[in-house]
């Protein structure tokens, strides 16, 4: 029963975390801050949803399986990042 609230509220807070990612992109108009907002909040948002979720599964198989998907989301979100920051960089773009 603990473990369930304390789950919930994981992924509760991993879902206050992402809508106040989509508040930072809609407030922040140069890419770079963008870039800046949707990563951090991706990796700490994903983390605490991802949490919860293997907190409740019903077995370790699937705790196990959310726990690659997260690994996995984990190393390829700052590389995407940073192919986006490089690429507006190359192309021209300055913050202003």
């Amino acid at each position: 029963m603990i473990l369930e609230i304390i789950a919930y509220v994981l992924i509760g807070a991993g879902l206050l975390m992402a809508s106040f990612g989509v508040l930072g992109l809609f407030r922040f108009h140069v890419v770079y801050s963008r870039l800046l907002v949707s990563s951090n909040v991706d990796a700490v948002g994903l983390t605490l949803m991802m949490t919860g979720m293997m907190a409740v599964s019903p077995d370790y198989l699937f705790a196990g399986k959310i726990f690659i998907v997260l690994i996995l989301s984990l190393i390829t979100s700052p590389l995407s990042s940073h192919a986006i920051a490089a690429s507006a960089y190359e192309s021209g773009y300055r913050a202003k």
